[in-house]
């Protein structure tokens, strides 16, 4: 009879997989001993794989330009990175060894970006694609990059008052950007996405404002849907409405040359997750040429803005389960030694589902349980897998400690989790570890950050100066 959590795995998913191994009966995470992190540095532990994110970099910019080459599409393609996914240093540091482009969202990113330049990492020639609702700090701070030599900075018009407050403050000519506010999904709870100019205002916009300002130089369509880049009706409808407005745009605007389709890549969130990167880049690719040819226009330089594509696959978090609490005779409950709320919120805010493992212990029987977080509320949990309405694990046993992990978690959990601050019951921040390979594909491991302390927190609550 199979009842090992280890057969549980391999009945229910191709296993093992590229990222996921097994080293007896311990996991292992692109070839990294798990178990080894944990007698390290102890639970709770987030951790970043920095090559990961250079892994999906590179894959990208080698699908495009296949794609480029079989439709014989005569334009560049350009790769920028959405911030706000992950700001961090280190996150950027290894992002920029591959000679990419950058997209900001508010007025610090630009700050970031002063940094970046200064120090190297990116350079005159690196895009600026100036996303976002603007206010004054934002505006200033686009206005001052620009001022002082910036010439590849982009802002994208989001509203028709933006044009005449960045005029204010930007000295001689300056490239731009529209975006369109694109259409939400059906089932969506409004019509319109909040941000960009609607689709039937866009060229009159460009011919009112824009067309004979000579200061202005019209180079980028924007276009982004909030669901992501998906293989269904609804992203092809809006994809091709947004290119007939880029011929329209085209034929009125010869400085015209490039068309930004956002981000919106999935990334892996099961075992069982299936997507064909390459043939949604062929179908948009050759869309795009079609349309093009047809209206004898010359195709744009294309460009995206990938976030949770860049470094989602990169972060991973493991938790040891400290107790099992039989609460009536069909849930049992596992609580973890940190809280959901606290380290990965998306599981909380929008019920986001990670691909969840157990570390250690596979040779050992499994069960149903649920999975508590320590904090006092009762959203606190985690209770299904992607593609299972439920949980397995090998057995709670006291003498044999547990632990289980959380991967692709590498976008977004931090900066809305609130990095370094006040976190919900005043649960600490876990201790997170960076992780390297050199050329020799030797493993490298740092702290970046230790787990929170009590001074910590009682700092920042005042009661220490």
């Amino acid at each position: 009879m199979n009842t090992k959590y280890s057969d549980l795995i391999n009945q229910t998913y191709y296993f093992p997989q590229e990222e996921f191994t097994l080293n007896k009966d311990n996991l292992q995470f692109h070839n990294i001993d798990l178990m080894k992190l944990v007698e390290q540095y102890g639970t709770p532990l987030k951790f970043t794989y920095l090559p990961q994110i250079s892994n999906n970099i590179n894959k990208a910019k080698s699908w495009f330009r296949k794609s480029m080459e079989k439709n014989k599409y005569d334009a560049k393609y350009f790769y920028c990175y959405c911030t706000k996914s992950s700001h961090f240093e280190y996150i950027m540091n290894e992002a920029f060894k591959n000679n990419i482009h950058i997209e900001t969202s508010s007025a610090f990113d630009i700050n970031i970006v002063e940094n970046l330049l200064e120090n190297g990492k990116i350079n005159k020639s690196t895009y600026v694609i100036c996303n976002g609702f603007k206010r004054d700090e934002y505006v200033s701070n686009i206005a001052r990059l620009i001022n002082t030599g910036h010439k590849n900075t982009i802002p994208i018009i989001d509203n028709f008052e933006e044009l005449d407050l960045l005029q204010a403050q930007i000295k001689g000519k300056f490239k731009i950007g529209i975006r369109i506010a694109a259409e939400e999904e059906p089932k969506f709870e409004f019509y319109t996405s909040r941000l960009g100019i609607g689709y039937k205002n866009i060229v009159p916009f460009y011919k009112k404002e824009i067309k004979e300002n000579k200061k202005l130089e019209l180079k980028m369509l924007h276009f982004f849907i909030n669901t992501g880049i998906n293989d269904n009706a609804y992203y092809w409808n809006e994809l091709v409405k947004c290119i007939k407005v880029y011929v329209a745009l085209k034929k009125e605007c010869p400085t015209l040359d490039g068309l930004n389709i956002g981000g919106g890549f999935p990334i892996k969130n099961s075992l069982t997750f299936e997507y064909d990167y390459q043939y949604m880049i062929d179908e948009i690719i050759n869309q795009i040429k079609i349309a093009c040819d047809e209206a004898e226009v010359a195709v744009p330089n294309i460009f995206t803005e990938f976030g949770s594509f860049t470094v989602g696959e990169s972060g991973g978090a493991i938790y040891q389960i400290l107790y099992q609490k039989q609460q009536n005779d069909r849930e049992k409950w596992n609580m973890i030694d940190s809280s959901f709320i606290t380290t990965l919120p998306d599981t909380w805010a929008i019920n986001k589902r990670f691909i969840m493992l157990a570390v250690n212990r596979w040779n050992d029987t499994y069960e149903r349980v649920l999975l508590g977080g320590l904090t006092c509320d009762s959203d606190d949990y985690y209770n299904s897998e992607q593609n299972m309405n439920a949980i397995y694990l090998p057995k709670y046993n006291k003498e044999k400690p547990l632990y289980i992990g959380f991967f692709n978690t590498g976008a977004y959990q931090e900066t809305i989790g609130g990095y370094g601050g006040l976190h919900h019951c005043l649960i600490p921040q876990p201790k997170h570890i960076l992780i390297d390979r050199d050329e020799n594909g030797i493993l490298a491991t740092e702290v970046y950050s230790e787990q929170q302390t009590s001074d910590d927190v009682l700092k920042i609550l005042g009661y220490k100066k």
